[in-house]
């Protein structure tokens, strides 16, 4: 496919006055143009939304939302966090920040259950309970992600490994044995890291079914990886939305639980027997140590 960039460059000539300075527009300030709508974008250079509409067409889109959405796919590794915040302000309504980033995870989770795949999904569970052990990689702020999904598959599979290092010795040391009787999920979001894209390669050598969670088929880690699980993630400010994300995480847990519904009955049975010996959850109307 050819990027966006060579659309423009190519078709450059053969633009009329003012596409030619919608083009000159996205090229100098991609990082903006992203989140403008067609009207906006049109206020922004001075021309109309309809000449937006025919520059998109014209370099090749369908309408405007597949250029904006070739421009967001282009930016969203390549942002640095102090141009977030310089996005975020322009996208984001300062007199009622709580609705607008709500709302805007509202439209993340929709758009991840249009892009899913079931048949994908179903084959990750398959691997996931028969693996001879799971193991999951994520940095930066997936790595919450990665912990919350550990702490559940912990529960009830038992052989759950997180990688949690900085270090690539240590990475190597603790995948080092994995084999093609278990499953690597690396989790993987912009700005796309390096060090989660050479574990999941390294399980892939190894043998091992490799899952990625992931935000766009254009993902990296996609071309490495067994099985694609998209759930679509975007920046408010210098954070990156991972509602989308946890919802699909936790879809896995609960399909999970589904499949193996009387061995996970019986070990929360047990579990929940220890909670109530060493009192680890409060009963009704009591009060905790710390409390007067």
């Amino acid at each position: 496919m050819q990027s966006l960039m060579d659309r423009v460059n190519n078709s450059y000539s053969g633009l009329s006055k003012r596409q030619k300075l919608i083009a000159e527009y996205i090229i100098n300030h991609y990082d903006k143009a992203a989140y403008l709508t067609a009207s906006k974008l049109g206020e922004t250079v001075g021309v109309s939304e309809s000449t937006v509409v025919r520059f998109a067409v014209e370099i090749g889109y369908d309408g405007y939302p597949e250029l904006q959405k070739a421009m967001q796919e282009m930016i969203r590794d390549k942002l640095t966090s102090v141009q977030r915040i310089d996005v975020a302000h322009d996208r984001i309504d300062s007199d009622d920040i709580l609705t607008s980033v709500l709302n805007q995870d509202i439209k993340l989770i929709k758009k991840t259950i249009e892009e899913n795949n079931s048949e994908s999904f179903e084959r990750s569970v398959d691997y996931i309970i028969n693996a001879h052990k799971i193991y999951i990689f994520a940095v930066k702020s997936s790595f919450a992600l990665a912990r919350f999904l550990g702490y559940y598959f912990e529960l009830i599979f038992g052989n759950v490994k997180i990688i949690e290092t900085t270090s690539k010795s240590e990475m190597y040391e603790q995948l080092f044995r994995t084999g093609e009787n278990d499953v690597m999920i690396g989790i993987s979001f912009p700005r796309y890291s390096s060090s989660t894209m050479e574990a999941m390669e390294f399980a892939a050598s190894q043998g091992a079914k490799v899952i990625a969670i992931t935000d766009s088929q254009t993902s990296p880690v996609t071309k490495i990886s067994d099985c694609v699980l998209i759930a679509k993630s975007d920046m408010a400010s210098v954070v990156d939305s991972l509602a989308a994300p946890l919802s699909l995480i936790n879809a896995l847990i609960v399909a999970t639980v589904s499949r193996k519904r009387d061995e996970v009955t019986q070990t929360f049975r047990q579990l929940e027997n220890i909670w109530d010996r060493y009192n680890i959850y409060l009963k009704n109307g009591e009060k905790g140590s710390g409390d007067e």
